[in-house]
């Protein structure tokens, strides 16, 4: 009696010589996977129907690019020391409140990494007011702020602090659950109390992240600044906003390029404080 194994082998055709066998036929997708392209897909045209995107407006919209451009050159830089103030302010709502949002950031996510929270359902909670943070655009928390304190760049700081919680904190957790265990282990066999570890093994192992996290939220909130101006947070968006109102092109072209270079030159500092911490060693490719 043949074994069945044996028949299987004997049914299915040898793959020629020197070629490898040919890959298995693709499976059809789960009737599930099926559903949500359909659905997404339904989402898609519906869209374009209703939000009466068309041809001609497509068309149309070089003329009003070119429009922009021949009534933004040359700048106008008039008013440069206005809005060398502005900027500087916008700069400092960034600042600050990167600042307040990175401290604060640390014990929350200290609670919301699952190797340094005192209760494993503080982690989850914690991670929850987190995400929820992180969810809301930094625009929307920019109103809510500017409905709370009034206009000015109190109302800019304290969303950026905030947008700066939800990112930098889930970030941190995440690199303190990172942390090898030998260092943390070793202070613990010691005797050594939590505030001890953590000060000891977790946040030395852990500064570099950190360091680079910040930095980055930093260049993240120079830019959004520059948004939440326009809703009445401070900054040089009032400006630009302002300048488009009036149709100011060549006005607003030079606040556009003030705010390109501020960014530019704030990328430059991150890189070179990125350098300076991970040294020129571990930059270069290896061979």
């Amino acid at each position: 009696m043949t074994h069945p194994s044996t028949e299987a082998a004997m049914r299915t055709p040898p793959a020629a010589e020197g070629r490898p066998a040919a890959p298995p036929r693709s499976k059809p997708p789960r009737w599930s996977t099926s559903v949500i392209v359909v659905l997404l897909l339904g989402l898609a045209v519906n869209g374009l129907i209703r939000m009466d995107i068309s041809i001609e407006r497509l068309f149309r919209a070089p003329e009003n690019v070119w429009r922009f451009l021949s009534g933004a050159f040359p700048p106008d830089a008039q008013r440069f020391p206005n809005f060398a103030e502005a900027m500087l302010e916008t700069i400092e709502i960034a600042l600050i409140g990167t600042i307040i949002g990175v401290v604060l950031s640390v014990p929350a996510a200290l609670l919301a990494a699952q190797n340094t929270t005192p209760w494993k359902p503080l982690a989850h909670a914690v991670r929850f007011v987190l995400t929820s943070l992180r969810a809301i655009p930094d625009l929307v928390w920019a109103l809510i702020f500017v409905m709370a304190v009034g206009l000015g760049p109190l109302a800019g700081i304290l969303a950026i602090a905030v947008d700066v919680i939800g990112f930098a904190g889930r970030f941190f957790a995440e690199r303190i659950e990172e942390v090898e265990r030998g260092p943390i282990d070793a202070l613990r066999s010691t005797g050594a109390n939590e505030i001890s570890i953590v000060v000891g093994a977790v946040l030395p192992a852990s500064f570099a992240s950190f360091t680079a996290t910040s930095l980055y939220c930093l260049e993240k909130s120079i830019r959004g600044a520059t948004v939440l101006g326009m809703v009445g947070a401070g900054g040089i968006g009032g400006e630009l906003t302002t300048a488009f109102s009036l149709r100011q092109f060549d006005t607003a072209f030079a606040i556009i390029l003030m705010i390109l270079v501020v960014v530019l030159l704030a990328e430059q500092l991150s890189a070179m404080v990125r350098r300076r911490m991970l040294g020129a060693d571990q930059l270069t490719r290896a061979v």
